[in-house]
């Protein structure tokens, strides 16, 4: 049933957006598609949501699981389907010419988010905490 149409103005046809491939928190072989350094922790898709729908793009959510998504909570549930051409096939804005575009700026703009800046007043600087936890121990000869 799947791609019956080449309509890209067809919902099917939007590109699939998952929240691990935006999480800073994954690697690439757990499914992460940007640079960690670019990503956000553990966005979700109410978050990615609100900030494309706020760039006035179509967007879809979808209660999906993403295969390498090991984690079943609610939190890492969803897949957001975002409308990036037309039915002409150009882009609906120039900005969104690439699923990349769409997944740079979604990491951009989800720490922005006002949940976002509530949150974190002043946590950020026991995140790098942990490192060089295991000095001291040595091999017993």
């Amino acid at each position: 049933m799947a791609h019956l149409t080449t309509n890209p103005d067809a919902q099917e046809r939007y590109i699939c957006l998952y929240p691990i491939y935006i999480n800073s928190k994954k690697t690439l072989a757990e499914g992460r598609r940007i640079p960690a350094e670019k990503g956000v922790e553990n966005p979700t898709c109410a978050e990615i949501r609100d900030v494309l729908t706020a760039a006035g793009v179509n967007v879809l959510v979808e209660n999906k699981m993403h295969p390498r998504e090991w984690n079943r909570d609610v939190q890492f549930r969803g897949r957001v389907r975002v409308q990036i051409k037309q039915e002409d096939g150009n882009p609906c804005q120039e900005k969104f010419a690439s699923r990349k575009d769409v997944m740079f700026y979604a990491a951009e703009m989800i720490p922005k988010l006002k949940t976002r800046t509530q949150k974190t007043g002043g946590g950020e600087t026991g995140a790098q905490q942990g490192e060089g936890g295991k000095k001291g121990k040595k091999k017993k000869k």
